[in-house]
């Protein structure tokens, strides 16, 4: 299965529900406001966030004033607003003078798949050629430690462990002591899940923060924030309140299968300026993937994968 087979069939459910409002849209064989109200709401129920369904629909409108649009037109217009927006949200970004080792700190809440996220990233850059270190800095869920050194194991990475109940912040720092001594290039920081509306509990992961670039100054180099995709409107305030507390370098989403609300990613773009960087779309140690704006859209819309943009 292609990459765009999988990611589309990820989007299926939100998918399909933009389909249905744009045929009920043009049904009529005129787009009205009546339908363009229809449309709209169809979008804010695909999560794509208020602000950018108004965007779209006034797009939309503009588009038909100057000429009119089928429903094909209709569909093109949309896929590229939603690129368009997905591709201007800022995105992690290579230091001035290449970090070795790379940190990278992977935050969330209970039960988003982040530890799962991690062992697959892990996976990603040891085929890439890459030493990894892993850092369990969960220390209050007994078996994170554990499966993430399973997940060691199993991408080949150097795994670096703490005692139960240990200080998660003194974790990060051996480990990154580690990855260091041993010229490691890619260091990934696990984090216990945290609510996004519990203060105390972000101030521990600030700590962690604090502490990795004490040990090394510009660490950590990506914040990743792990959302699973079908959580909906929630998603954007969990990356609105862990990108105030720690200042995200980009998302994770992952999940994505056929039941998932994946208009939630053009929301938070929109919203916060975040974009995915990865995405995950099975449950094997491959299905993780770098996040493509262009095949997002045209699949949240139902239009086929033209491969890349062509250069101006």
């Amino acid at each position: 299965m292609s990459r765009f087979s999988r990611l589309l069939d990820g989007l299926a459910k939100t998918r399909r529900a933009i389909e249905s409002g744009l045929r009920a849209a043009f049904a009529s064989g005129r787009l009205d406001e009546q339908a363009l109200l229809g449309l709209e709401e169809t979008l804010l129920a695909a999560d794509v966030g208020a602000e950018m369904s108004t965007q779209m629909i006034e797009a939309l409108r503009l588009a038909h004033a100057a000429g009119g649009a089928d429903e094909g037109a209709a569909r093109a217009l949309l896929a590229r607003e939603i690129e368009t927006t997905l591709t201007a949200a800022r995105r992690t970004t290579e230091p001035p003078e290449p970090a070795r080792p790379r940190v990278v700190m992977v935050v969330g809440v209970n039960g988003v798949g982040k530890t799962t996220t991690i062992g697959k990233l892990a996976a990603r850059h040891t085929a890439s050629g890459r030493s990894v270190v892993l850092a369990a800095a969960d220390t209050f869920r007994a078996a994170a430690g554990e499966q993430l050194s399973v997940w060691a194991q199993r991408s080949g990475a150097h795994f670096v462990g703490g005692q139960p109940g240990g200080d998660p912040a003194a974790v990060a720092f051996d480990a990154l002591s580690a990855a260091a001594t041993r010229g490691a290039d890619v260091l990934i920081v696990d984090t216990a899940g945290r609510l996004h509306t519990r203060s105390n509990l972000l101030a521990e992961l600030q700590k962690v923060k604090r502490v990795l670039a004490r040990k090394m100054p510009g660490a950590p180099h990506d914040v990743l924030l792990v959302l699973d995709a079908n959580t909906g409107q929630n998603a954007l305030e969990q990356a609105r309140q862990f990108d105030d507390a720690l200042g995200l370098s980009g998302i994770v989403l992952a999940k994505l299968d056929g039941t998932a609300r994946g208009g939630i990613v053009v929301a938070i773009a929109k919203a916060l300026g975040l974009s995915v960087t990865m995405v995950g779309t099975g449950e094997s140690v491959e299905d993780l993937e770098e996040f493509d704006a262009r095949a997002f859209a045209r699949g949240l819309v139902g239009l086929p994968d033209e491969g890349p943009p062509q250069a101006p």
